[in-house]
């Protein structure tokens, strides 16, 4: 399977559905299954976008839901997975993002210049996280050996299904991502 990293707060954004286009200063002709993997480092100037609107919100309200925030937010970076595969889902297309025009909150959590290119993101759903090295480019991950366990996915709760319109994604042992 083809894998993508992407740095946080973006890799769990796409994990929980809250971002569906990825945006990318280069394009690939392959569509298909993608996990999503969250890069191994955390530049300061990522870990400052978390608290910054809508980022700040979208975390904060997931996270809230699962019952894992407090200290009004300022775990969230505790929280967020590092190296490892996070979601798995589907790249549909390639478009220029000058031919998409997202609603807020997911224009913010893309680069929309001109001359980049929007990756369309379906079915994405979050798993289990596993440990994997990644790499700039879409590279190969075995997800059948990788796998460390196979247990159904829980069901989203009411107060998961209510938080917010974005929020309808399981929490699929959040609490593992950050031993």
């Amino acid at each position: 399977m083809k894998a993508l990293t992407l740095t946080q707060p973006w890799a769990t954004l796409v994990a929980i559905g809250a971002k569906t286009i990825e945006t990318r200063s280069w394009m690939t002709n392959y569509t298909g299954p993608l996990a999503i993997h969250a890069a191994k480092t955390f530049p300061r100037w990522a870990q400052d976008t978390c608290f910054i609107e809508p980022f700040f919100s979208t975390l904060r309200s997931y996270y809230a839901v699962l019952g894992l925030t407090d200290n009004y937010g300022k775990d969230i970076l505790k929280l967020l997975p590092l190296g490892q595969i996070v979601a798995i889902g589907e790249l549909v297309s390639i478009r220029h993002v000058e031919s998409v025009d997202p609603p807020e909150p997911e224009r913010s959590f893309g680069d929309y210049s001109p001359g980049r290119h929007a990756w369309m993101l379906q079915n994405v759903r979050p798993v289990m996280p596993m440990p994997a090295r990644g790499t700039l480019g879409l590279w190969e991950f075995d997800l059948p050996t990788a796998t460390p366990a196979r247990k159904k996915l829980p069901e989203p709760t009411s107060a998961m299904q209510s938080a917010t319109h974005y929020l309808h994604r399981p929490a699929c042992l959040i609490r593992s991502w950050r031993r």
